[in-house]
């Protein structure tokens, strides 16, 4: 699924994001990824989104390598993810089926699937009785359930979720990770980067990574157990 071998990541300005990241998350897994602002959270997801390319180091995603050259490989590989922006980034004026249909708009499917699979998404996450409301008309906890029916309409792979829960009070944010967290099976694997450790359910079978200025510095410690 995940194969990251001393991968790291420098920004043109000289910042060096991510050092000598190594990193295996098999198919199926469940995974947050913790540390302060600045750790390296955000950057190791978007490499793993093909939106960074390392500078040091190999990372394959869902068999894809990640690197200079393979920008035909890597359009592909973000087809097979579901990404969950901590700004939503839904456009305003549309209603929360059309976001959610936007976001397959590249997918090869006849367009009555993709409605179908649109508004089973929002089903999912509890927003049928929204599903024609404008989004700027919806709460922020609402909003981010459409962001996470965009992203799992596509029945992706892989989700990457950053910082779902960032904006949202206590209850919301308790919702949003057990939504996240039910969209993991044996085919699909979840890695959700949060700052609210304390809202993980101790019960479940996931890993957690702590991230410190673009190290890993505590690597698959487990939150709990089936």
């Amino acid at each position: 699924m995940i194969n990251a071998e001393n991968v790291s990541l420098r920004y043109p300005d000289g910042t060096e994001a991510l050092r000598d990241i190594n990193l295996g998350i098999g198919s199926g897994e469940l995974v947050y990824i913790t540390g302060r602002s600045g750790s390296g959270k955000t950057s190791l997801l978007k490499l793993l989104m093909g939106m960074e390319l390392p500078t040091g180091g190999s990372l394959t995603v869902l068999g894809q390598k990640v690197e200079k050259g393979r920008s035909s490989g890597i359009r592909q590989l973000r087809l097979r993810i579901g990404p969950v922006f901590q700004e939503f980034r839904l456009i305003d004026g549309r209603s929360a089926f059309d976001n959610v249909l936007l976001g397959m708009r590249f997918l090869d499917a006849p367009g009555k699937q993709m409605r179908e699979a649109a508004q089973e998404a929002l089903e999912i996450v509890g927003l049928a009785h929204k599903i024609s409301s404008r989004v700027e008309n919806l709460s922020w906890g609402e909003r981010q359930r459409v962001a996470i029916a965009r992203a799992v309409a596509r029945k992706p792979s892989l989700i990457l979720a950053d910082e779902p829960t960032g904006n949202l009070d206590r209850e919301n944010a308790t919702n949003i990770l057990g939504i996240l967290n039910s969209f993991r099976n044996k085919e699909t694997s979840v890695v959700i980067t949060t700052h609210a450790t304390h809202l993980i359910d101790p019960s479940l079978d996931a890993a957690l990574i702590t991230m410190d200025e673009g190290n890993l510095r505590c690597e698959r410690s487990k939150t709990g157990a089936k």
